[in-house]
Parts: C-alpha cells; structure tokens; sequence
C-alpha cells in the first residue's frame, strides 16, 4: 500500500514529461553530465598537481643535513662532547 507500481511510474513520467518537455530534460541531462565530467577532471587534476609537487619535494630533500662522505640512509654517528 506504501510503495508505487508500475503504473504509477508510467504516469508520474508522463507528467513530467508534459510540464518540460523532452528537450529541456535532455538538456538538464547533458549539463548534469557536462558537470560530472568536469568534476572529475577536476580531481584528475589536483592529483596530478600533488603528484607533481611531491615529486619536486622528493627531489629537494635528497641528501640535505648529511656530513660529507656519509651514505645515504646510513645513521649518523657523532661522538660525545668533552670538556
């Protein structure tokens, strides 16, 4: 008794229909569309711009700190101070 039938569906589709038309909702669809497709790049986007950005971060922090003749990931060893 809650639910809609199939016959309910056909004619609620055929009122909307009547009131826009069917060109207007292929329109509303294309531009729902249009706006899907832009989001999407938009992220496409953002991740290829924090990729790049890591990448340059990556390749600025390389062998920063170290003394010399020290191999990378090796630790550093110093030794204590005497007075």
């Amino acid at each position: 008794m809650g639910s809609l039938s199939l016959f309910h569906w056909v004619i609620i589709l055929a009122v909307v229909l009547l009131l826009f038309g069917s060109g207007r909702i292929t329109n509303v669809m294309g531009d729902f569309a249009k706006g899907i497709k832009a989001f999407k790049k938009g992220l496409n986007d953002e991740d290829e711009a924090k990729l790049a950005n890591n990448a340059k971060t990556a390749d600025n922090s390389g062998f920063q700190g170290q003394p010399a003749g020290q191999a990378a990931g090796q630790p550093v060893v110093t030794e204590p101070h005497k007075d």
